[in-house]
């Protein structure tokens, strides 16, 4: 698990939010590709690479288990943009001593300031050497998931149904398993690998709406503009200071929703303001979608030549309501977890997996810990006593699926 983690960081996968073609980076393809042959050369069935850079493997029932439904295993290939994801050099620590670990730019890991850092003295972690992110999110999820597959071939006794094995492009850019193959998909249920610390079980997660707000302005010479000039970048300055502060994700938890101002561009005579929406109640999603329509009408009384228009985009939906109509899956989790001899923690995602789209695709799917701590940041860090455990989970699960 630990060399095969330590290779996929080295891919460069940044995904990139702007560009609308799936995949899209080209890093996406030269990790899909090392997967598609890995997986062959495990031993996996019907391995595939879709013109869209999705991975989908086979592993058939043993046997007398052939007919069982058949359960999918996800985790996704790109990392976020938030912070460089190219060159990324992972360090090692098989025995961490409990003391501050340096790293580049004047960063510390501080286990004062980190109780789960200190709770891991003498065991062993992998961190970035702060020039990047380390890729936890989620290559941590793709060494969980292959290592478990491994461990399976190389233990036919262990009797299991069908698997099927999916990792997915793109999805840090929040954009719903886009040219998603539905139709070649075969799990009748599915798990995301794709949480943080140990015994995270998530089964609820954000309804999340993005919104592409623009500003036409009016532009003339700044000398001559008084009573003329409509500033196109002010006016998206002002409706971005009207979000509120109160609604932000540095001002929220647990389940309050916000607004965040992911970019901002402009010129006098144009501007554009890029809003990410995130609540887990309907109702309080179509609040903060008024309130930007509210925002946009202020702005233009402000402005009375220039003009506001706001368009909001689904992205995924809370899965809640479909994984509560399969109890069952919520039982054979528990079970899962206490075999492995970990305590499940339920909680809600405060963002969203590929899990959350395929759910609502009609394909159940919740998320379980990787062990990864401070996603998207210079900070981040992976526990591989918790990877390890995530892999027993996995394959405890197996286990229970193949007993249907």
């Amino acid at each position: 698990m630990v060399p095969r983690f330590l290779k996929y960081v080295g891919y460069w996968t940044t995904s990139n939010r702007k560009v609308e073609e799936t995949p899209s980076s080209p890093g996406q393809w030269e990790l899909a590709k090392a997967l598609t042959e890995e997986l062959k050369g495990l031993g996996a069935a019907d391995v595939e690479l879709t013109d869209h850079c999705y991975v989908i493997a086979r592993l058939p029932g043993t046997e007398g288990k052939e007919k069982v439904p058949t359960v999918g295993f996800m985790a996704h290939i790109d990392t976020a943009e938030d912070v460089s994801g190219k060159d990324v050099k992972a360090r090692y620590v098989e025995n961490y001593d409990g003391k501050k670990i340096e790293l580049a730019g004047g960063l510390v890991l501080d286990p004062k300031a980190d109780p789960d850092l200190a709770a891991h003295k003498g065991k062993g972690l992998i961190h970035t050497d702060g020039n990047s992110l380390l890729g936890a999110d989620d290559k941590a999820g793709i060494a969980e998931i292959m290592a478990a597959l491994e461990y399976l071939l190389k233990n036919p006794e262990i009797g299991h149904g069908p698997l099927e094995i999916i990792f997915t492009p793109d999805e840090e850019t929040g954009k719903g398993l886009p040219e998603f193959p539905l139709d070649r998909i075969k799990s009748a249920a599915c798990y995301t690998l794709d949480g943080g610390p140990l015994g995270e079980l998530e089964t609820e997660c954000f309804n999340a709406y993005k919104a592409d707000i623009s500003f036409k302005g009016r532009a003339i010479h700044v000398g001559t503009a008084r009573g003329i000039l409509a500033n196109a970048v002010s006016m998206a300055a002002a409706y971005a200071a009207m979000l509120p502060r109160s609604e932000s994700p540095e001002s929220t938890d647990g389940y309050y929703g916000y607004y965040c101002p992911m970019e901002i561009q402009g010129t006098l005579e144009s501007a554009k303001l890029e809003v990410f929406l995130r609540d887990f109640d309907r109702e309080g999603m179509r609040r903060r979608i008024s309130g930007l329509e509210a925002f946009a009408k202020a702005v233009e009384a402000q402005f009375p030549s220039g003009k506001v228009t706001v368009e909001p985009r689904l992205q995924y939906l809370n899965m809640r309501e479909k994984i509560e109509a399969r109890p069952e899956l919520m039982e054979t989790l528990k079970r899962a977890f206490e075999n492995a001899g970990v305590e499940p923690r339920l909680k809600p995602i405060r963002g969203g997996t590929d899990g959350s789209r395929l759910t609502e695709l009609g394909i159940p799917t919740p998320n379980i810990f990787t062990g990864g701590r401070n996603y998207h940041s210079r900070l981040e860090w992976v526990s591989i006593p918790e990877m390890a455990a995530a892999c027993r989970v996995l394959i405890e699960l197996i286990k229970l699926h193949g007993e249907a």
